[in-house]
């Protein structure tokens, strides 16, 4: 369907007609998606064509370059039109990405009473709660009954109505009431009577991590969303978390591998930008890089004496490297799911203790044979090399389950240490022990 699409599109002749019945039995997401492989003029042609009642639901699914690209050949009247149509969130979502002098006229289009909600949601921090909920939720009144509220629920048209939330008359929380007991009451029960006063809910101002967790951990579709008053200002619906856990596990991942993170896709960032990103974290980590070279000169009479050592650094530094990103990996990942807390590093630690001990033992047997096998019978080599094996592994999966553990407690991001920093230090850590323990063995 896409392809045929595609090309109907770039034909010489658009055959509207043909275009507009293709379209209207496609997904609003999946008609998004088309719009990322025309070019500006086509944007615009292929956005006016769609049917009426699905152009709200794909502007708010298209990227912001193709929204800025319509505002800028919409007239004043199309883009009011499009706002109307808009949930206050993806309205949001969609200033933000805006250049200045496109908001301008944009709020200048909006209706007055969405115009004042837009600017309060828009004082919220991008990343906190209040800065993703919407205000497309009913709130009953506990004093109402099952008929006046769906008197009230069928007036208050909501898209979604899956629960309501209870509040007082000053729109204090107190209660929430799922349509299925709204259905099953009768009609002359009170709704204060029937609602469910056990509410998970976040404040404003709280990190959206935190409200995803809550999500995660308690199944929720919906999300209330109250001031330090405890007033019901909005909820947060699982389609937005989902793009949180998805933003947020992109960040993790950049900053593990040593790059600032991008608000951009890959392909729409320039190379300017790629190279920002990327520069300065490859700039601490190749000067950090001289200390493993001060190491390996302050060795040099031992590396003279049995040149053959140089030959199982590469070795040592990247299986050390390896282990540590394997437990990084994992501990990041436990802590960002809340699976573990700073209380936990000592059971943390013993458990990537006795796996460390494990994983050496098994990789230095293999390592002992092979060196056997290739240094012809060397055996107190093959034992050097093997004892190093363990003790860096040892010391790589400890550093690795424990810095992400003390950057979370102390207020720092856990990818940031997981990653390069890690990696670092076990280079150089890695060397000390290896050239120690062939003193020692070796008499060099």
């Amino acid at each position: 369907m896409k392809e045929l699409i595609l090309e109907l599109i770039n034909e010489s002749h658009l055959n509207v007609g043909k275009l507009q019945e293709l379209l209207a039995r496609m997904n609003t997401v999946d008609i998004a998606e088309i719009f990322e492989f025309l070019s500006n003029e086509k944007v615009v042609q292929v956005f006016r064509i769609l049917p009426k009642s699905m152009a709200a639901d794909v502007f708010s699914y298209i990227t912001p370059d193709n929204q800025q690209t319509l505002v800028e050949a919409m007239t004043d009247d199309e883009i009011g039109k499009i706002l109307d149509e808009l949930f206050v969130d993806d309205t949001v979502d969609f200033i933000e990405e805006m250049p200045a002098n496109a908001v301008k006229r944009i709020l200048q289009n909006m209706k007055e009473g969405k115009r004042q909600l837009v600017n309060q949601y828009l004082r919220y921090p991008p990343d906190s709660a209040g800065g993703i909920m919407t205000a497309e939720y009913l709130d009953l009144r506990e004093d109402l009954t099952v008929r006046e509220a769906f008197d009230y629920i069928r007036k208050n048209r909501i898209h979604e109505i899956y629960n309501c939330y209870v509040v007082k008359r000053d729109k204090l929380l107190t209660g929430s009431i799922s349509l299925k007991t709204l259905l099953l009451a009768k009609q002359y029960q009170k709704i204060g009577d029937l609602m469910d006063t056990n509410i998970i809910y976040a404040y404003t101002l709280d990190d959206q991590e935190k409200a995803a967790e809550l999500f995660r951990k308690h199944g929720l579709l919906y999300l209330p969303v109250v001031d330090k008053e405890q007033r019901l200002v909005g909820i947060i619906t699982v389609d937005d978390v989902v793009q949180i856990m998805e933003e947020e596990a992109t960040e993790d991942f950049e900053k593990m591998a040593a790059i600032y993170p991008s608000e951009k896709p890959y392909l729409k960032t320039s190379v300017l930008m790629h190279s920002r990103n990327r520069i300065g974290w490859l700039m601490v980590l190749m000067l950090s890089a001289t200390i493993t070279g001060t190491i390996i000169a302050n060795f040099e009479a031992s590396l003279a004496a049995l040149p053959v050592l140089m030959t199982f650094i590469p070795m040592l530094m990247d299986t050390g490297g390896n282990a540590g990103c394997q437990t990084s990996t994992l501990v990041v990942r436990s802590l960002a799911l809340g699976e573990i807390v700073y209380k936990d590093i000592f059971r943390v630690l013993w458990l990537e203790l006795r796996v460390a001990i494990f994983c050496g033992i098994g990789l230095a047997i293999v390592n002992f044979a092979r060196v056997m096998l290739t240094s012809k019978g060397n055996a107190m080599l093959s034992l050097t090399i093997s004892l190093a094996l363990i003790a860096v592994i040892i010391i790589s999966k400890s550093l690795a389950c424990i810095m992400p553990i003390f950057a979370k407690k102390l207020k720092f991001d856990p990818a940031v240490l997981a990653g390069p920093i890690v990696t670092t230090i076990l280079d150089g850590t890695s060397l000390l022990i290896y050239f120690s323990i062939a003193n020692l063995l070796l008499k060099i």
